[in-house]
C-alpha cells in the first residue's frame, strides 16, 4: 500500500481506530492495523497520539462521544421527563448490530489492566448516569414521576442495561426485545410509574 503524502488528522486517526478495534477488538489490535487502514507509517500514530493505551483510550472516546452527542439531542427532543428517560433507555439499550456496545464491553475488560482506558471509560460511564438522574429528578419536580433517590435508580438502571447488555451481546442468551421488556418494567418500577409505561 502507497504511504499518504499528506499528515492525517487526529479525527482520521481515532476513527480508524475505532473501526480496526470494532473489527479485532482491543487485545488483537495493533497500532500497524491502524496504520495500514490509513496508508501512513506507524511513527505517525505514534506522533500524533502519543502511546497504544492513550490511542486505544481516546479511540473509545471517539466512540462514545458520537453516542453522547445522540443523547444530548435525544433529550432535547424530549416532551417531558417521561419522555426523555423513554428515549434514553431507548439509546443506550445495543441496537442494530451493536457495534458501540462492542467496543464497550471490550473496553471493559481492558479497563481492569489500563489506567488511561479506566479513566475514560468511567468518566463517559458517569456522563450516561448523570443526564439519567438528571431527567429523573426533573421529573420528581414535575411531579409526573416518583422516585424517592433519582441518583440510586440512574445507578441501577444503567447497571441493569449493562449486565443486560453483555446477556444480548456476549452470551447471547437474551433478545434485544427480550432486553427492552426487562428494562422497560424495572424502569416502570424505579419511577412510581404504570409497568406499561414505557413499553
Amino acid at each position: 500500500m502507497a504511504r499518504r503524502k499528506v499528515e492525517v488528522r487526529r479525527e482520521e486517526i481515532l476513527a480508524a481506530t475505532e473501526a480496526e478495534v470494532t473489527k479485532r477488538g482491543f487485545a488483537r489490535t495493533r497500532v500497524g492495523d491502524v496504520a495500514d487502514a490509513l496508508g501512513v507509517s506507524s511513527a505517525l500514530i505514534f506522533y500524533h497520539i502519543g502511546t497504544t493505551e492513550k490511542l486505544f483510550a481516546e479511540a473509545l472516546g471517539h466512540a462514545v462521544e458520537r453516542d453522547l452527542a445522540r443523547l444530548d439531542s435525544t433529550v432535547a427532543k424530549a416532551s417531558d421527563p417521561v419522555d426523555a428517560v423513554r428515549r434514553i433507555l431507548s439509546l443506550y439499550s445495543p441496537q442494530g448490530e451493536g457495534s458501540g456496545w462492542t467496543i464497550w464491553v471490550d473496553a471493559w475488560a481492558e479497563s481492569m489492566r489500563e489506567p488511561e482506558m479506566r479513566a475514560m471509560s468511567r468518566s463517559l460511564d458517569q456522563r450516561w448516569k448523570d443526564v439519567l438522574a438528571e431527567q429523573i429528578k426533573l421529573g420528581n419536580e414535575q411531579g409526573v414521576l416518583r422516585c424517592d433517590d433519582p441518583d440510586d435508580a440512574a445507578w441501577r438502571l444503567s447497571a441493569l442495561l449493562d449486565g443486560l447488555a453483555v446477556q444480548v451481546m456476549v452470551h447471547r442468551n437474551l433478545t434485544k426485545k427480550q432486553l427492552r421488556h426487562l428494562v422497560h418494567r424495572s424502569a416502570a418500577a424505579e419511577l412510581g410509574l404504570a409497568p406499561d409505561t414505557f413499553a
